[in-house]
């Protein structure tokens, strides 16, 4: 990528973060955005469409680097407690972009995002799962629950949450 493209980039979703963690994503405007990145309108609209494709393509990013610190290894069929695990601390090592990307209206997005990406990636591999639906409602549970269970357990113990919830997948999922 081209480095004034790069620049142009990264003053954006800088702009936009620093926005994003202090109004709804609906009261965000163009304008203030680019005021604030130093751009000017027709240079963001270079890059995106409005300010709800700037929003889902940082989410996205998010979701992506979530399910990518999930290793290979762990996509096992028999090895959901590793699943949950590794995916916790995506959400852990995620947590600031999370907490303003996916603050008020936006929260249950980061769910349902992550449990279709991580499908997509595990029927990738496993393929004869995708129309179990057994394997769905158990992937949906696990996913679901580790990201729940994740946000209503902030200010604990990040390693003792982790190991709760691995512990538990493990237990219900044997």
């Amino acid at each position: 990528m081209d480095l004034r493209v790069e620049k142009t980039e990264n003053a954006i979703k800088n702009a936009f973060i620093q926005l994003r963690s202090k109004k709804a994503l609906e009261k965000i405007t163009v304008k203030e955005l680019c005021e604030s990145a130093c751009i000017h309108k027709s240079t963001f609209y270079s890059h995106y469409q409005d300010i709800y494709e700037l929003s889902d393509t940082m989410e996205t990013e998010v979701v992506k680097r979530i399910t990518g610190s999930i290793p290979a290894s762990s996509l096992m069929a028999d090895s959901l407690a590793k699943v949950t695990r590794e995916l916790t601390y995506g959400f852990v090592a995620q947590s600031s972009l999370i907490n303003i990307l996916f603050s008020g209206n936006e929260r249950s997005r980061l769910a349902y995002r992550i449990e279709e990406s991580l499908k997509e990636v595990i029927f990738e591999k496993y393929p004869d799962y995708k129309d179990d639906l057994k394997w769905n409602i158990v992937l949906s549970y696990c996913i679901q629950g580790a990201y729940w269970a994740f946000q209503g357990s902030r200010g604990q113990d990040v390693n003792e949450v982790v190991a709760v919830i691995s512990d538990i997948t493990e237990k219900v999922f044997v």
